[in-house]
């Protein structure tokens, strides 16, 4: 059960080209990281399998961006629980959704698992394949 005085966090993943969240705290464009698109075997596949959030986090780009985002999520939760604020909303976006957002915010979703911290993951865009806009 959620306690009331718990901050949650609500991860939210999305494609830019589908347009950017507006009730979020924050939002990160993960597009300069390394795009599974324009790989054929990874391009029908998720940022939820392995292979796709491998060559996405694992890239140079990906352990560096991590290394930095994650004492920036801890920073930003400590400083909204001590606001008294009962949620902090975290877009993360790429151009369609489905790859590399969707890596980052499983990958901050396993983190804050780890420091059992209560969170939320929606995936807006994961089941659009681009042909619809």
């Amino acid at each position: 059960m959620k306690s009331k005085d718990v901050l949650e966090v609500v991860l939210f993943s999305f494609g830019f080209k589908y347009g950017a969240p507006v009730d979020v705290n924050v939002i990160w464009d993960v597009r300069f990281l390394p795009n599974p698109y324009w790989v054929e075997e990874l391009r029908p596949q998720t940022g939820r399998v392995d292979k796709v959030a491998t060559y996405v986090l694992e890239s140079d780009e990906g352990r560096g961006f991590l290394t930095l985002l994650k004492p920036m999520i801890t920073f930003l939760i400590e400083q909204n629980s001590a606001a008294g604020k009962k949620s902090l909303d975290i877009g993360i976006g790429c151009t369609g959704g489905r790859h590399r957002s969707v890596a980052v915010t499983e990958a901050l979703a396993d983190f804050l698992d780890r420091l059992s911290i209560e969170h939320t993951v929606y995936h807006r865009d994961i089941e659009r394949d681009g042909r619809d806009k």
